[in-house]
């Protein structure tokens, strides 16, 4: 299976605002690159084309040594309701009052469930 990585538009760029390439990815995990684009196959992370030689992955996915827990489920959901890459970064760096905040700083928060609950009901 290759490596599909998606370009992303100015605005979800924006809204995203912090980005580490891949092989930083890699480095902070403690993973090989090979690794490192196995989670991006694998779908437990989210990376795209910013315009540099490697896809980057929002910094706020990284906490310490590893992917934000929660994360990995969340987007496996949103990609199974039709989400594509840009379609979930969106998704889940756009505010929403209801929460408050993006979904991506409930999940930081440790509101990870709640945060899923949202991402299956957009499926219906």
């Amino acid at each position: 299976m290759t490596l599909s990585v998606a370009q992303i538009d100015r605005e979800t760029d924006q809204l995203v605002g912090e980005w580490l390439p891949l092989t930083e990815v890699g480095r902070r995990l403690g993973l090989s690159i090979g690794r490192a684009k196995q989670l991006l196959k694998d779908k437990k992370l989210i990376g795209v084309r910013r315009g540099g030689p490697e896809p980057e992955v929002p910094a706020k996915f990284i906490a310490g040594n590893d992917v934000v827990k929660g994360l990995p489920g969340t987007l496996t959901v949103l990609s199974d309701s039709g989400y594509d890459d840009v379609a979930a970064l969106r998704w889940l760096f756009t505010a929403d009052d209801s929460l408050p905040g993006a979904p991506v700083d409930a999940i930081l928060a440790g509101r990870h469930t709640e945060v899923k609950r949202r991402a299956q009901a957009l499926a219906f």
